[in-house]
């Protein structure tokens, strides 16, 4: 049987650890916050067209020496069903995406304006702008970005998407640092 001395003891003991298991937990409550995602502004995104595809493979390609020794290869493999959009982006100038990325590529053709695309993992944040007549790709997947109109005009690209059918578009992403805005 434990004598009054020793259960005094391991008492005393129990109420310092609950204390500072309790102060731990309320500090953590104060200071701790979640990574939040950069919203969009003076940004719209227009879904023009939507189409749903079966599950599909498509290869291109021209291996022999054709367009002056050119080699060209496409190659789209997809399981299960997919969502197929058509999008027209428009920035007002100051406008933004936000920090975000994708479950897969996005082909982008800039119609109007110009826009500067910025990668979450370039630590020295140099954009890469496109102008009217440009076009790029967007890696998607892991691959966090912005893209920017710090132009005058109204900047608009048309957008091309094959995701997993019922998936989100975009993916919102906290700012990574690497970037003053």
């Amino acid at each position: 049987m434990p004598t009054r001395k020793f259960r005094r003891v391991d008492m005393r003991r129990k109420l310092v650890w609950f204390g500072l298991s309790a102060g731990m937990m309320v500090t953590a409550l104060f200071y701790a916050r979640p990574a939040m995602a950069t919203p969009p502004d003076k940004f719209t995104s227009t879904t023009i067209a939507k189409g749903q595809f079966a599950e599909f493979q498509a290869i291109n390609q021209f291996i022999p020496p054709v367009n002056g020794g050119d080699i060209w290869l496409s190659r789209q493999k997809t399981k299960g069903l997919s969502d197929g959009y058509v999008l027209s982006n428009v920035w007002q100038p100051g406008g933004t995406t936000g920090w975000h990325t994708h479950l897969s590529h996005t082909l982008i053709i800039v119609t109007a304006g110009a826009v500067t695309q910025y990668q979450g993992d370039d630590p020295s944040c140099t954009g890469t702008v496109y102008t009217a007549g440009m076009s790029f790709v967007d890696e998607g997947g892991v691959h966090v970005h912005i893209v920017r109109n710090e132009g005058t005009v109204d900047a608009q690209v048309v957008a091309v998407r094959l995701i997993p059918a019922g998936q989100p578009g975009r993916i919102d992403s906290p700012n990574p640092g690497n970037c003053p805005f």
